[in-house]
């Protein structure tokens, strides 16, 4: 599964990279996540409580980061495991560039996969799935990073 897109934020780059590499900004913005620990540097532990289709599962994944551009870009790396459900895994490359307009050009290519339980239920339901998850989290990150800028 792929996916591709971009978000303009207005905030400046600074501000959007330090959201990026931020444990509680990450936390608040990633839908189900109950837990994110760690460090840009060692890399995030997170639990994530999602329904996809008829299956539920509390997923625990390891995220790491890496090809790291202070302020410009970088590759997530990460995979998720939900006992019976099954796992996702994949990366992101993440790349900021100033938008003519003022502020912060995001924009993220995915490459992930899933197998077991979901893996079953259907590439068309699993992307669609996948897509709305990846739009909560930008709309949410877009919010936070929006609204500190606005009081900073």
């Amino acid at each position: 599964m792929e996916m591709h897109s971009s978000r303009h934020i207005q905030a400046d780059r600074a501000t959007v990279w330090a959201g990026l590499n931020d444990a509680e900004t990450l936390k608040a913005c990633i839908p189900g996540c109950e837990e994110l620990t760690g460090s840009p540097e060692e890399g995030f532990s997170a639990v994530v409580k999602q329904k996809v289709g008829p299956v539920k599962a509390t997923f625990k994944g390891e995220v790491t980061l890496s090809d790291v551009v202070p302020e410009e870009s970088y590759t997530i790396t990460g995979e998720g495991k939900g006992g019976v459900a099954g796992f996702a895994k994949g990366e992101a490359k993440v790349h900021l560039a100033d938008h003519p307009d003022g502020g912060t050009e995001l924009t993220y290519d995915v490459d992930a996969k899933v197998g077991g339980k979901l893996a079953q239920l259907g590439s068309r339901l699993v992307d669609s799935f996948a897509t709305k998850m990846a739009d909560q989290f930008f709309e949410r990150f877009q919010e936070q990073v929006e609204g500190s800028s606005e009081t900073a």
